[in-house]
């Protein structure tokens, strides 16, 4: 098992933004987090990537204890945060060997990692331009590429392709299912677009920080008598998704 939460609630000064929350993600299952603002999405995140701490539940990944084994859990953890964080005066490569610096990987190992993830992504021509120099959708495939360095076995990302163009976003979804499906990579994409859902995706519809939903697309819409995803997270939330 790539992620488990169990029983997680976290408040802030009295108020409850995670209320008994529990889900597990499987290795290759890539799992769409939705939810309205304020539902608890950005919260979740922070606990997972232990930015806050909490008192009541448990999160695991691959077996390790997020509170009680950090260090190791973590480094199963990659993540693309929705706020940029690449350093624009720094090259694509600057950035990437900076981040396998940090990771404690040999000069010759990081080298051919960085090689292969930004051919993966088309960005290899593209590695000794500065960060400033690429447009949004090339900066997101660099932190794409930077997250999957270590070979995590969870991607964590948090509304990636808000901003971007529409080629841009199909790529990032194209390429990110496609890690999924061959290298059983396990994904918690939160998400305010429909169209980056697929059939197969697995789906967590939190909602005023309780899950009002989860399971297989077509899990969720027979819960709910609905024939879209849409129509489903309307009914849960009482709130509608962007098309």
């Amino acid at each position: 098992m790539a992620l488990l939460v169990e029983n997680i609630s976290f408040s802030y000064s009295g108020k409850k933004a995670l209320d008994d929350v529990s889900f597990r993600i499987n290795p290759g299952d890539c799992t769409f987090l939705l939810g309205p603002n304020g539902a608890g999405k950005s919260t979740l995140f922070s606990l997972i990537t232990r930015l806050y701490d909490y008192r009541q539940g448990k999160i695991s990944l691959c077996g390790f204890d997020v509170k009680k084994q950090t260090t190791k859990a973590l480094a199963k953890l990659g993540v693309v945060f929705q706020q940029p964080t690449l350093d624009l005066d720094l090259s694509v490569m600057q950035n990437l060997r900076y981040h396998t610096a940090l990771q404690g990987m040999a000069r010759k190992q990081a080298k051919q990692r960085i090689q292969e993830e930004l051919e993966r992504l088309n960005m290899y021509e593209r590695r000794f331009e500065k960060i400033r120099q690429l447009n949004g959708g090339h900066r997101r495939r660099v932190e794409i590429a930077r997250a999957l360095l270590h070979r995590p076995s969870l991607l964590l990302l948090d509304e990636p392709t808000v901003g971007l163009d529409v080629p841009s976003r199909q790529a990032i979804v194209e390429h990110v299912h496609q890690l999924a499906s061959e290298q059983g990579l396990a994904v918690l994409w939160a998400s305010h677009l429909i169209d980056e859902i697929e059939s197969s995706d697995q789906l967590v519809i939190l909602d005023k920080g309780i899950v009002k939903a989860q399971g297989g697309v077509d899990t969720v819409q027979k819960a709910t008598q609905t024939t879209s995803i849409n129509d489903a997270f309307f009914q849960l939330t009482q709130a509608g998704l962007a098309k």
